[in-house]
């Protein structure tokens, strides 16, 4: 049994080392060993396996993770955390890279234990969900993206990554772009001590082969985002509004969405990946 899942332990082990767990760091601890063997099942960890960790915490993922995995290479921000990390696994299988997970590429974070920059690896995590969407594009727009990542998030923001056409948004489409998506489980505030103000989601996102379209990013989400600038207006509008300071008329636009076959009284949230893309095309931002 997963000695970090006790409430008691998990206390006396914060009080130990003069840690009072912030909510601007997202320090909520699992005290649920349900989700972590929810995690490393359907990320399918095996002795192979070099997975990354992101705030590890005291440790109770990084447990199961060991118990698993070939490697493991935890990024902890909080020294007092870190330190105590060392001591609990020392001579195991395990690299501490003391650092704000976006302020590291995943190809360093792989240098650091050792390993090169096309080494095939996994990040499972429970992250602090204030960083949720910034972690997310810097590891699947990184130099190194992982094969898969299975991140426990806030179940809102789990729920808009997941979404269909008709409920889509930027960060839907950032993610979708070059993964898959699904949620795996519902994870109640009851799960984490301190508990937080809401639930949580186990989701899974596995590394397309290649990216849904190929357009480049730059441009896709250039586009993208402009026609997500005025929120609930109609395409020919908010695409019109997001562009007008690029050189575009309306009537450009216009004809660049029906050029596109699509609707322009339809809204940005019903379009889809290859919909923008032919946007991108039409509108002669493909290239750029």
């Amino acid at each position: 049994m997963n000695p970090y899942t006790d409430p008691s332990r998990v206390r006396g082990a914060l009080n130990s080392i003069g840690v009072r767990p912030s909510k601007s760091m997202g320090q909520n601890f699992l005290i649920d060993p349900t989700p972590l063997k929810l995690a490393l099942e359907h990320a399918e960890v095996n002795p192979n396996d070099v997975v990354v960790e992101v705030g590890p915490g005291l440790g109770v993922l990084t447990w199961e993770l060991l118990n698993a995995a070939g490697h493991v290479i935890s990024i902890e921000l909080d020294p007092r955390l870190a330190g105590r990390l060392r001591t609990e696994f020392a001579e195991r299988p395990l690299t501490i890279v003391e650092s704000d997970v976006l302020e590291i590429a995943p190809s360093a974070m792989l240098a650091a234990a050792g390993l090169p920059a096309d080494t095939s690896y996994k990040l499972v995590a429970n992250i602090p969900y204030a960083i949720t969407s910034p972690l997310l594009r810097h590891f699947l727009e990184g130099d190194s993206p992982p094969s898969l990542m299975m991140v426990l998030m806030q179940w809102e923001v789990a729920d808009r990554i997941t979404a269909k056409p008709g409920d889509l948004s930027i960060l839907a489409h950032s993610v979708q772009l070059y993964a898959t998506a699904e949620i795996i489980a519902r994870v109640p505030a009851a799960s984490f001590l301190p508990a937080p103000a809401v639930d949580s989601a186990l989701v899974l996102m596995r590394r397309r082969a290649t990216n849904a379209v190929p357009t480049a990013p730059k441009a896709l989400f250039k586009v993208i985002r402009a026609g997500f600038s005025q929120a609930r207006k109609k395409l020919i509008n908010s695409l019109a509004g997001g562009l007008a300071g690029q050189g575009f008329g309306k009537e450009q636009v216009l004809a660049a969405i029906v050029q596109a076959e699509i609707d322009p009284n339809l809204r940005a949230e019903v379009l889809t990946l290859e919909q923008w893309a032919r946007l991108t095309e039409t509108l002669g931002l493909a290239t750029k």
